[in-house]
This record gives structure tokens, C-alpha cells and sequence, in this order.
């Protein structure tokens, strides 16, 4: 199958696993980020060219080669870890940045607080206001993955709210277990972790995002109630590994 048939199935399985839901806040089917990891910006256009305009982006210097290669409308979210020396790069590479996804900490949270500040007017100029940000939760315990501690994501939250006036606090994100399948525990876990935001932020559960699922797991994850799901390898194909290496670098 062609990369635009491959995104015409996922994205009537989202529909179909939104429509099934009752776990969701939100009456709107859950939002498709097409993942391009390691994928050539024709197969992008393809899918831009098939209606889809999220697309997200696991490394800086990947989504800073792409973003410009692409059309001004393009939503772009970034789904990797970010570490705080590549902020600046990120926030002035991609002008039109929507969300960043992987917020685990305050210093990268003040860091890019302070880098979207440095360029207002820039973001301004391409339509872009605050960047919406996402607090990253380790739902499974997992010694590998990056993410705030479920008993911490609600600090976090207040933090980017409360502190960071350049940041808007869209949410909360998880990544799924080692073969990209997470179990339910993972997914209510986040959603009891939404929970806890809400009371405490005194937000209404419909403005708070669980971004969770992925290729393996994302209509599992919307029929338990994720609003944004992070699908590559089942649009795009297999990932080439050796240009993921190089991009780590």
C-alpha cells in the first residue's frame, strides 16, 4: 500500500476507535500526529497532499531539515526527549512549532519559556502565539524512559501554568512499553494522573490532552480516552535505523 492509503486506514481506525469510546472528554475524534522519524519529506507531502497537516518529530535536527521544506500550514508537534542545549535550536528553527510533547522537568520547562520569549515575534509573524506544551509521565516505571513520576506531573503542571507565560499547558503524554504496545494500567495511570491535574488546577477534563498510543496501541489507547495518538511505522513503513542513529548524534 501507498503511505497515503497507509494514513486513510489509521486515520478511519481513529474514527471508528473514537466513535467506540466512552472514555474520551472530548466529542471531537482523537487528533492523528503523522510520526515521519528517519522518513524523506516526499513522503510527508504525500500525506499532506492526502489532508493530513500534524506531523511530529523525535529529533531536533530532523524537524529543523523538514519544517521548511514543508507548507505553512503544517502543525508540528515534537515527541522526542528534548534536552535544554537543543532548545534554542528547536524554537528558532521551527517558527511554527505547536507543541512540544516531552516536558519532564522545570529547567526544561524555564528553558523553553525563555527561548520562546527571545522569539514572540517571529512565532508572531507565522501565526503562532504560546507553544503548547505537554507534561511526559513515566507510566510504567520503566528505568529507560524519560517522564515525571505520576506523584509529580502535578507540580510540573502548576510550574508551566503558573510561571512560564510563554508556555501554554495543553496536557499530559506517555510513551508505551518496549515493543510499543502499553498495557491498560499504562493508559488509566495517565488518565488518574489527569485526574489529579484537573482537581488541582481546578481545569475541566476536556482541556487537559492524554496524548497516548501509538502504531501498536492506538486505537487501545483512544477507546480508554487519549485525544492525540503518535502513529509512524503503520503510515509511513519501517523506520530506517542507521539514519535514526545518525540523527541521535
Amino acid at each position: 500500500m501507498s503511505t497515503a492509503a497507509n494514513l486513510a486506514d489509521v486515520a478511519a481506525r481513529v474514527v471508528a476507535a473514537s466513535t467506540r469510546s466512552t472514555a474520551r472528554a472530548s466529542t471531537n475524534p482523537a487528533r492523528l500526529v503523522a510520526v515521519s522519524k528517519t522518513k524523506p519529506v516526499e513522503q510527508l507531502r504525500e500525506c499532506y497532499d492526502a489532508g493530513q497537516r500534524c506531523f511530529g518529530e523525535n529529533y531536533v535536527q530532523e524537524i529543523v531539515e523538514k519544517a521548511p521544506q514543508m507548507p505553512p500550514d503544517t502543525v508540528w508537534h515534537f515527541i522526542g526527549h528534548l534536552q535544554s542545549n537543543k532548545v534554542k535550536a528547536l524554537v528558532t528553527g521551527v517558527p511554527s512549532l505547536a507543541v512540544v510533547e516531552t516536558v519532564d522537568t522545570v529547567k526544561l520547562a524555564n528553558k523553553l519559556n525563555t527561548a520562546v520569549g527571545e522569539f514572540l515575534e517571529e512565532r508572531a509573524r507565522v501565526g503562532a502565539g504560546k507553544l503548547g506544551v505537554m507534561v511526559q509521565v513515566n507510566t510504567s516505571g520503566e528505568e529507560s524512559k524519560f517522564g515525571v513520576e505520576p506523584n509529580d506531573c502535578l507540580p510540573l503542571a502548576r510550574h508551566i501554568r503558573d510561571e512560564c507565560s510563554n508556555l501554554a499547558f495543553r496536557g499530559l503524554m506517555t510513551i508505551g512499553m518496549p515493543d510499543y504496545t502499553s498495557r491498560p494500567e499504562n493508559f488509566q495511570t495517565l488518565a488518574a494522573c489527569r485526574d489529579e491535574v484537573c482537581a488541582g488546577l481546578g481545569l475541566d477534563a476536556k482541556d487537559v490532552e492524554l496524548s497516548m498510543g501509538m502504531s501498536g496501541d492506538f486505537e487501545s489507547a483512544i477507546e480508554m480516552g487519549s485525544d492525540n495518538v503518535r502513529v509512524g511505522s503503520t503510515i509511513f513503513g519501517a523506520r530506517a535505523n542507521m539514519y535514526s542513529e545518525h540523527l541521535k548524534k
